[in-house]
């Protein structure tokens, strides 16, 4: 009879235990885990924004879970569709006025999707400014889905017509909400993100190349710090909703390990820290709104661990 009341009084111990454990660990890692030397700077993807409604976040908890480890960070917002020099003229700009104000020296740059591309083209036309790029689930060697769309709806076709004008609309609407005035180029956007476009941007800017078709490319070039992240899980959890469209952009991949967007090696840049984390392209900023797989990493931790490496390496 006793049996019972000990086991449980066991169990309670250790899961006191536990979080106790867990909350020291995190308070401890608070304390300047992530207090970088330079800046840390997001750039977003395809149809990304800084804030939506000045509220939503398209980095969910990520800005948050840098800054409460002292790291100074910043958000950008360059166009939802176009090509890099564009977007990349864009972050330049942005980067410039936070040196004008602040007194910056340099900035380290993180990027998803698309915003791996653009901030790889700062750090070619601009490296005075960048300490570090590190990419996340970026399509470097272009996406599939890309590929895909321009077979589906070839140029001058009514596909492509309607594709074009969806994509135009849905950004002139993403960048009124966030509160932008950003010009959209939906061309300029999926050519840039095929094998194709890719190919000649790569040919362009080919600091931390990968030497390999899916190894990985010089983790420093010019004093700047090539870094690259990936998943592998188109659909992670059944009641996010975006993993359905995602699930269908992995059928473009005919079977090879991709996040539903952008394929494993497609990933691979500069030092690859891992490229099959169990997660989609939305898990990669940790959205919708944090849902993901049960045992999938922590995006935020992942984030907050890659800022504890720059600072390791005096960034």
């Amino acid at each position: 009879m006793r049996i019972l009341p000990v086991a449980l009084r066991t169990a309670v111990a250790i899961l006191l235990l536990s979080f106790v454990l867990s909350g020291t660990a995190r308070a401890d890692s608070g304390s300047g885990y992530t207090q970088t030397r330079y800046p840390i700077v997001l750039v977003h993807g395809l149809f990304g924004f800084d804030q939506l409604f000045d509220s939503v976040d398209y980095w969910y908890g990520i800005t948050d879970g840098l800054r409460s480890g002292g790291a100074t960070t910043y958000v950008a917002q360059v166009s939802q569709l176009g090509d890099e020099v564009t977007r990349g003229n864009q972050l330049i700009a942005q980067l410039e006025n936070l040196q004008a104000i602040y007194g910056y020296r340099k900035f380290n740059l993180i990027g998803h999707s698309q915003g791996g591309l653009t901030i790889r083209y700062v750090a070619a036309v601009r490296p005075d400014l960048v300490a570090s790029v590190t990419s996340f689930g970026t399509p470097h060697t272009g996406s599939a889905v890309a590929d895909g769309i321009i077979v589906l709806a070839p140029a001058g076709s009514v596909q492509r017509w309607l594709a074009v004008n969806f994509a135009t609309a849905l950004g002139n609407l993403i960048n009124t909400f966030s509160g932008g005035n950003d010009p959209q180029n939906a061309l300029d956007a999926l050519e840039q993100l095929s094998s194709g476009g890719a190919a000649q941007f790569n040919a362009q800017f080919p600091n931390g190349m990968p030497t390999s078709p899916c190894g990985s490319g010089a983790g420093l070039v010019n004093g700047i710090r090539y870094y690259s992240f990936g998943g592998t899980s188109p659909v992670t959890n059944l009641i996010d909703p975006s993993d359905a469209l995602l699930a269908a952009g992995s059928l473009f991949f005919d079977g090879s390990a991709n996040d539903g967007l952008v394929g494993r090696c497609s990933s691979h840049w500069g030092t690859v820290i891992r490229d099959n984390y169990g997660w989609n392209h939305l898990d990669e900023i940790n959205q919708l709104f944090g849902l993901r797989g049960w045992f999938s990493a922590d995006p935020v931790e992942v984030y907050r661990s890659q800022a504890n490496r720059l600072k390791g390496q005096g960034l």
